[in-house]
């Protein structure tokens, strides 16, 4: 039940002695549901020496990851792992998972009604199974108390480091991570990570007014007018757009304004107002809150993020 890298970052946070940050530090046990063998997917055997025994009066359990299988209800989680879980929480225990981990959390009935988060490739199969969980696929994690998930891959990172925060305070957080050459706090949700394209359409005769739309993102555009230079009706270029895009026209146009606006935050330096007026957003408080609600953070830590990401 497990994955390498997210077994790695929970071995990395945990399982290393960082005494000279704090003493005593955390105390790792990698357990299993028999001692022995685990096979991972990627053809790694993992010996463990602890069985889920050891759950029960665990302060934090953490469960990195669970068989794809498993998260697509293709194959049965461990019944024992469901309740030493289950036995953990009653016993005063904090939950953690990472990733795609959060399927054994749920299967354990313990989130329902709670917030939670996965990859957000994850998040519609999560709402399918679990509908009593109340899931936010923008964010890089969710702590819910003695209940916390993360988001895929690096966001679990997020979330060990947090969980440090958290227990013995922000300056050993961040001391911890400049250690792993990592920021100590990443701002924004998983909205910054997902591509926002127009998917792949059939219908090439909307491309010239698409095209003439971008071109003209800094005018204020209605659907009227990309209608009328699509030489449609306005309910014809609705239903079209629809069916090619999957989205309505006023937000596949807010979609790559907002797109615009990332790629000349990413790419110049050009001031907020300005970028608000070259994307067709606005004034600078109107980009903010359209850039805020659907990327998960400000413009400005936006361009911070991911200028300094490229340059290095």
């Amino acid at each position: 039940m497990w994955d390498m890298y997210e077994l790695g970052v929970v071995c990395t946070v945990f399982g290393i002695e960082h005494t000279d940050l704090a003493d005593p530090w955390y105390r790792l046990r990698l357990c299993g549901t028999r001692p022995g063998g685990a096979h991972s997917g990627s053809g790694f055997v993992l010996n463990t020496s602890h069985g889920l025994s050891e759950l029960v009066g665990a302060d934090t359990v953490i469960v990195p990851s669970v068989p794809e299988a498993c998260m697509h209800g293709e194959r049965e989680l461990p019944p024992e792992l469901i309740e030493a879980l289950r036995a953990a929480h009653a016993g005063g225990a904090r939950l953690v998972s990472l990733c795609n981990g959060v399927f054994a959390l749920a299967e354990a009935g313990l989130l329902d009604g709670r917030r939670a988060t996965a990859h957000w490739e994850h998040t519609e199969i999560l709402a399918r199974r679990f509908p009593d969980v109340v899931i936010d696929g923008s964010v890089l994690y969710v702590d819910e108390g003695r209940v916390l998930t993360s988001a895929g891959l690096s966001a679990g990172l997020d979330l060990c480091l947090h969980v440090v925060r958290r227990d013995l305070g922000a300056r050993v957080a961040n001391q911890l991570a400049r250690r792993m050459v990592v920021p100590a706090h990443r701002p924004g949700g998983q909205a910054q990570f997902v591509e926002m394209s127009v998917p792949v359409s059939d219908d090439d005769s909307l491309a010239p007014v698409m095209e003439w739309t971008l071109a003209n993102l800094d005018r204020p555009l209605t659907v009227e007018d990309m209608a009328e230079h699509a030489n449609m009706s306005p309910r014809t270029f609705h239903r079209r757009l629809l069916a090619a895009t999957g989205t309505t026209p006023m937000r596949w146009l807010l979609s790559q304004r907002i797109a615009r606006a990332q790629a000349l935050l990413e790419s110049t330096d050009l001031p907020i107002p300005r970028i608000g007026e070259h994307s067709g957003l606005g004034s600078a408080n109107n980009l903010r809150r359209h850039f805020s609600l659907h990327v998960g953070l400000s413009p400005s830590d936006y361009r911070r993020g991911f200028q300094v990401s490229s340059a290095s």
